[in-house]
């Protein structure tokens, strides 16, 4: 049994940079700070109500006017048709690049252009890929919860990997956890004891 902090997952600073090219034309000329906004919805913990879906997306459109910010936006199947109307209803206006689920998925290149990822709580996968960035993560919250995605929250928060999303654009620094990379190591190793 291996314990590790998040999920494995596929970013590395490598895989980031690659795709940053893709998409130099939609994303390189958005002034900093540059925000990513990864958007889960409903789980079987998590419900993403109208009301969370209206107040997430008025905090955002307040965040970018006050630190002058540009926000990246992707949703996913989960967010539904009605709370993706309301985000892009209400996310409007200069230096917003909301994706609209055509074309090739920018998810990695939003990773690496971003300062600050705002990650919704009902991924565990979303937030250990933010983590990897080693940039500022922070969670914003759904209705519900559940035990399991609980305790991995307050356990990244108190070890200072991330911290809830209150509107305001805070900077930290940690060494990201590398879950991916232990697991690869472990199997490595007892592959290497069981041929000996």
């Amino acid at each position: 049994v291996l314990l590790t902090i998040g999920s494995p997952h596929r970013v590395t600073h490598e895989k980031m940079a690659a795709e940053k090219q893709k998409f130099v034309s939609q994303l390189s000329a958005l002034p900093p700070p540059r925000i990513a906004v990864l958007i889960g919805g409903n789980s079987k913990a998590h419900q993403m109500t109208e009301a969370v879906t209206r107040r997430l997306a008025l905090q955002l459109q307040e965040l970018r006017k006050k630190y002058q910010a540009s926000l990246m936006i992707t949703t996913s199947r989960r967010t539904g048709e009605e709370n993706t109307r309301i985000l892009r209803e209400t996310l409007t206006g200069e230096h917003v690049y909301f994706w609209d689920g055509t074309g090739e998925n920018p998810y990695f290149a939003l990773l690496g252009y971003a300062d600050h990822i705002i990650v919704t709580e009902d991924s565990v996968s979303m937030a250990s890929e933010a983590l990897a960035t080693g940039k500022p993560v922070y969670t914003a919250p759904l209705e519900g919860g559940g035990k399991r995605h609980n305790l991995f929250h307050r356990l990244l928060q108190n070890q200072g990997y991330t911290r809830p999303f209150t509107g305001l654009l805070e900077t930290w620094s940690y060494t990201p956890p590398n879950d991916t990379l232990k697991i690869a190591d472990a199997i490595r190793q007892k592959m290497q004891i069981r041929d000996q």
